[in-house]
C-alpha cells in the first residue's frame, strides 16, 4: 500500500468521521477493536499526523495502522504502548470508546410504580423507583409520602442496608432505641434488621427517598 493510497485512505476515513465522529461502522460497533481504532485515529488526527507518520514512530507499517484504526485487526498489548507512546497519551485512553451492556431503570417524574408494603395500612405511599436486574446485590429506591392519614410506623424490619434522604417535611425517625429528627436535605444510613421507622410526624407533608440494598438471594 503506497503513501498515496494511505493519505487518500485516511482523508475518506476523516470525512466518515467528521459526519459520525462518535459511531463506529455497524459491522465492528461495539466491538473493542472498533473502539481501540477509533480512539487512535482520534488522537492521531488532534496531533495532525498522517497515517503513515504515526506508524513510522509507533513501528508499525502504514497498512497493519490502518487496519487497527478501521477495527480490523486486534493489535497487541506491545503495539498498543508503542502506539500510545507516540500519541503521548496512556495506554488507558485507547480503550475510552469500549462500554460494556449495562443495566438500567430509568423512570421518569411521577412514574414510579405504586405498591404496598407492610407501611401502606398506615398509610405510607410507596413508589417505586426502579430495581437492579440480575446482580449479587439488590437495590430499591422509594419516594415515600406521609400525609395526615398516615400512622407512626417505628418497627420495620426486614434484611439489607436502607438510606434515607429528606425531601420535604419533618419527622422524628427511630432506629434500634435511637431517635432522629430529620428535616429536608438530612440523611439517614442503617442496618435495616433492626427496627425503624417514623416515630413522630411533625411537619406535614412528608417526603423522602429510602434506598434499600440487600443481599440477591437470587444469584450465587
Amino acid at each position: 500500500m503506497s503513501a498515496e493510497e494511505i493519505d487518500k485512505g485516511d482523508a475518506t476515513t476523516e470525512a466518515e468521521s467528521f459526519q459520525d465522529p462518535h459511531t463506529p461502522s455497524k459491522s465492528a460497533e461495539n466491538s473493542l477493536e472498533a473502539a481501540i481504532g477509533t480512539q487512535v485515529r482520534e488522537f492521531r488526527q488532534k496531533l495532525n499526523m498522517t497515517v503513515v507518520e504515526l506508524a513510522k514512530v509507533a513501528g508499525l507499517s502504514a497498512g497493519m495502522l490502518s487496519k487497527i484504526e478501521h477495527g480490523l485487526t486486534s493489535p497487541s498489548l506491545s503495539t498498543m504502548q508503542n502506539l500510545a507512546k507516540a500519541l503521548h497519551v496512556p495506554v488507558t485512553a485507547l480503550f475510552r470508546r469500549f462500554e460494556e451492556e449495562r443495566d438500567a431503570s430509568f423512570v421518569k417524574a411521577g412514574e414510579g410504580l405504586k405498591i404496598e408494603r407492610r407501611g401502606t395500612r398506615a398509610g405510607h405511599q410507596y413508589q417505586l423507583l426502579g430495581h437492579t436486574v440480575g446482580k449479587a446485590i439488590g437495590m430499591e429506591p422509594y419516594l415515600i409520602t406521609l400525609t395526615d392519614e398516615s400512622d407512626v410506623f417505628p418497627i420495620f424490619q426486614h434484611s439489607g442496608v436502607e438510606f434515607l434522604y429528606m425531601l420535604e417535611g419533618e419527622v422524628s425517625y427511630r432506629h434500634g432505641s435511637k431517635t432522629y429528627i430529620m428535616q429536608p436535605g438530612d440523611s439517614l444510613i442503617f442496618d435495616a434488621d433492626a427496627p425503624h421507622g417514623p416515630e413522630e410526624l411533625h411537619k406535614l407533608p412528608i417526603r423522602f427517598l429510602s434506598i434499600i440494598v440487600y443481599p440477591n438471594p437470587k444469584v450465587s
